[in-house]
Formats: C-alpha cells, sequence, structure tokens
C-alpha cells in the first residue's frame, strides 16, 4: 500500500491566493464534497478535472474552506498535539438513518427465544474467524468452526487467535452494560492475545518505550505510521474511556459514530505490541452492545473488511493526512456496517427458505411437526452433507443450551426416528448421516 499524497498546506495555499478568488471559492455552489456527494481526499481529487477555471489547488481550498466551518472538534490529539475533528455530511446522515432502518424493528429468528441463541452463536464464530484472518490467521473457516463449536483446544497459533478471538466476544457480551475502564480494555486484549504472542509477558500490557512499533506494509516496505509514545498511553486510554462513557455530554454525538471513532483511536494509538486491529474491532462491538444496538452482536464487520483490507487501511491513512479528519474513517466504516447489516438479512432468508423446504418435505410424514428448529437445522446440513458427523458437545455450543438437552436432540433422532446413526467413539457417542438420508425420511414411522 502507498501513502496517500498529503494536501497542499492550507494555511500556505489561504495566504498566497487573491482575496477576490477566495471569496469567490467561499461562495461556490460546493460543500464539503465534490459535484456527485464524494468526500475525497486529495490523493484523488488532484487527478480530477476542477470545475470552472480553478487550479486543482483552487479546488481543494473550496472543499476544504466549507469542511472547516462544519468540522466537530474531539477531545483527542495527535502526535503533534492536533485536535482530531470530523464532518457530518450528508451521506453520514443517510447512512445513519439507513442503518437506523435496517437494524430497528423485529427480526423474529433474532428476537425469538428459541433461535436467537443459535444465530448469536453462529456470528460470534464468523467474527472471531474473519477478525483473525484479517490479521494474519491461516487457519480454514471449516476447520476453525469445527474447533469452535466442538470446544476443542488450539493446535496453532492461527487457531489460538481465533479461539482467543471468540473469547474475547463472549467476555464483551458479559461487560456490555458497565462503563469502560482501561482495565476492561487490558483484559480484552490479554484475551485476544493469550499464548498468541512472541513475548506471553506482553498480553493485557502496553507497550513501553523499549518496544519499537511502527505500521509497515510489508509488501511495499513503506512505513505507514508510528504511534504515539509509550509513556502517553495510559492518560489517551484513560481519555477514550471516558469518552465512551460520556453518553449524556452537552456535546451529543450518535452512538454509531462513538462506537467507529473509538476504533480509529485504538488503531491510531497502537496501544499494545500485536492485536491492535482485534481490540479496536472489538472495542466497536463493545461501544455499540454498551449503547444497545442488539443486531451488532449478530454481524460480522471483519468479514466485509476482509473482502476489501486497503480500502480499511487507507480510511485510516486518508484521515491521518488530512488534518485528522475522521470523516474519511467515518464513510468506510458505515458503509461497512450496511454491508454487514445486509449480509444478515440474506443469510437469514437464505436460513428461512432452507428450513422451509425442510418442513415441506416432511409434510404427510411422520416427522411432520416432531422437530425442532435444532433438529430441523441438522436434518438440513446432513441432506447436503452425507456421512457428516455431529456430536452432543458441538450440537450444545452451536445453540447455547444445555447438554442434555442437546443429549436428547440427536438421541431422538438416532434412536426414536432411526434418521441418523448412533456410533460409539471413545467415551462418547456420535451420529453420523447416513448417505441414504432421503430415503430414511421417506419411510420414517
Amino acid at each position: 500500500m502507498k501513502l496517500p499524497l498529503s494536501p497542499p498546506d492550507f494555511e500556505a495555499t489561504f495566504r498566497k491566493t487573491d482575496s477576490n478568488k477566495i471569496l469567490r471559492l467561499a461562495g461556490s455552489r460546493f460543500g464539503p464534497t465534490d459535484a456527485e456527494g464524494r468526500y475525497l481526499h486529495w490523493d484523488k481529487l488532484r487527478h480530477l478535472q476542477p470545475p470552472e477555471d480553478w487550479t486543482s489547488e483552487d479546488y481543494w481550498l473550496a472543499l476544504k474552506l466549507a469542511r472547516k466551518s462544519l468540522y466537530k472538534k474531539l477531545p483527542f490529539t495527535s502526535k503533534s498535539g492536533a485536535q482530531f475533528q470530523f464532518c457530518m455530511i450528508e451521506s453520514i446522515y443517510r447512512d445513519l438513518h439507513c442503518i437506523e432502518q435496517t437494524a430497528a424493528g423485529r427480526i423474529d429468528p433474532l428476537t425469538n427465544s428459541h433461535t436467537r441463541d443459535t444465530y448469536s452463536v453462529g456470528s460470534l464464530i464468523e467474527e472471531a474467524i474473519s477478525s483473525s484472518q484479517l490479521e494474519g490467521a491461516s487457519t480454514t473457516r471449516n476447520v476453525a468452526k469445527e474447533m469452535l463449536r466442538q470446544g476443542g483446544k488450539p493446535k496453532d497459533h492461527s487457531e489460538q487467535m481465533i479461539f482467543n478471538n471468540y473469547q474475547a466476544m463472549q467476555f464483551i457480551r458479559d461487560y456490555k452494560d458497565e462503563k469502560l475502564t482501561p482495565s476492561i480494555i487490558l483484559q480484552l486484549h490479554r484475551l485476544l492475545t493469550e499464548q498468541a504472542l512472541d513475548n506471553a509477558e506482553k498480553a493485557g500490557q502496553y507497550r513501553d518505550a523499549d518496544d519499537d512499533i511502527h505500521v509497515v506494509d510489508g509488501t511495499a516496505a513503506v512505513l505507514l505510521h508510528t504511534p504515539p509514545k509509550a509513556s502517553e498511553l495510559p492518560e489517551r486510554i484513560e481519555r477514550l474511556c471516558q469518552f465512551a462513557n460520556d453518553l449524556e455530554g452537552k456535546d451529543f454525538i450518535h452512538p454509531v459514530i462513538r462506537a467507529i471513532i473509538m476504533h480509529f483511536m485504538i488503531g491510531y494509538d497502537h496501544p499494545f505490541v500485536d492485536g491492535n486491529g482485534r481490540t479496536a474491532r472489538a472495542l466497536f462491538y463493545c461501544s455499540m452492545a454498551n449503547q444497545h444496538y442488539g443486531l451488532m452482536e449478530f454481524i460480522s464487520i471483519s468479514r466485509i473488511i476482509k473482502q476489501a483490507p486497503a480500502q480499511y487501511g487507507k480510511a485510516y491513512l486518508y484521515s491521518e493526512t488530512d488534518d485528522n479528519d475522521l470523516t474519511y474513517f467515518i464513510i468506510h466504516q458505515l458503509e461497512v456496517i450496511k454491508k454487514a447489516i445486509n449480509a444478515l438479512h440474506e443469510h437469514l432468508e437464505r436460513k428461512a427458505a432452507k428450513l422451509n423446504s425442510i418442513e415441506k418435505r416432511l409434510d404427510g410424514s411422520a416427522l411432520q411437526g416432531q422437530l425442532n428448529h435444532r433438529q430441523l437445522a441438522i436434518l438440513r446440513h446432513a441432506l447436503d452433507h452425507p456421512n457428516a458427523i455431529y456430536s452432543i458437545k458441538e450440537h450444545q455450543a452451536a445453540h447455547k443450551i444445555s447438554y442434555q438437552m442437546a443429549r436428547t436432540d440427536l438421541l431422538k433422532l438416532s434412536d426414536h426416528f432411526k434418521i441418523l446413526s448412533k456410533r460409539k467413539y471413545g467415551s462418547a457417542f456420535v451420529f453420523v448421516a447416513p448417505p441414504d438420508l432421503g430415503q430414511k425420511l421417506v419411510h420414517v414411522e
């Protein structure tokens, strides 16, 4: 990844520009965005044809004049002491409205007490895997899911990262109603990095002056970011916690924007030797949960970010290289959230369609109305995966139910309806989907 070209110095450009031209630029029809409503960084804008008889520098100056009138200051400073800030532009208002509309209302599978935990566990697993893969975990999704669902122990570094991420997401659920403190952030980092750091003592600890930390693009050997001094970290993290907890402050910040800003600041401060990205994304979820955005429990932002990681990195760099303007990062993350919510709805629709198809297939058979949603889910999976193996512990973890309830589900499918085969595996039983399951369903008595 290349560093974006920093914009022309605003003060220097302003001073050398004729006052009449400044008046004309300030009174132009352009606001903080271009004619298409895009909030462009100089690195992109310089390649576009400027309007009227302007130069690219004129165009940039006009946009910056509009932006400066809208900037909302934040209680965070850069390494140089300049304040971070952002603009509430039209596209942000639209995106927030879209998120509120999409996230509001009743989504039956997610509010139904019988199915909520099943979807919740699945989303936790997805975010744990994707967030870890963003940081280099190489374990395949299927292997990782099997490990988490069966409660197995991690076999290598990649599996350890995913296991840790899953534990951290569960920790967030337990502490979602608590005020954020530095100790919670440190505990979150400890969970995310336990047994996954070169120096185990660094888990749950701020980096120190001896830790030479830089963000580098390994493919191009480009230095992208050097974080603030280690000595500043306790104060900076304390300020972040105050910001997270100041929900009744005089300056209202939308809860989604607040969570995105927290995400950015952990990435900028880089308080740890490793695991900063995972901690930043986990804190986003922590903030959203604390502000009662329950739907966020069921989406995976890391899965969307992983589809275009370069854009994620650029959103950080655009903000850092242009007056600490977080608008770039906020716009990017709002788009990620919208895509993640859409992906959730599409997933729910697919799940519902598959379960409906199974129920139709059982019309008129002895199984009609006899299976709960968990057993139907096994049946649907088994029809697509002959010889698949199911264990009681895996079924228990997948649906967040008691061991006895999971055992009853599977024994009913094997011993009562005879549609799964029960086999002894070590000291426990496993349940196997027969290759002729489709035919068995026809003859169930």
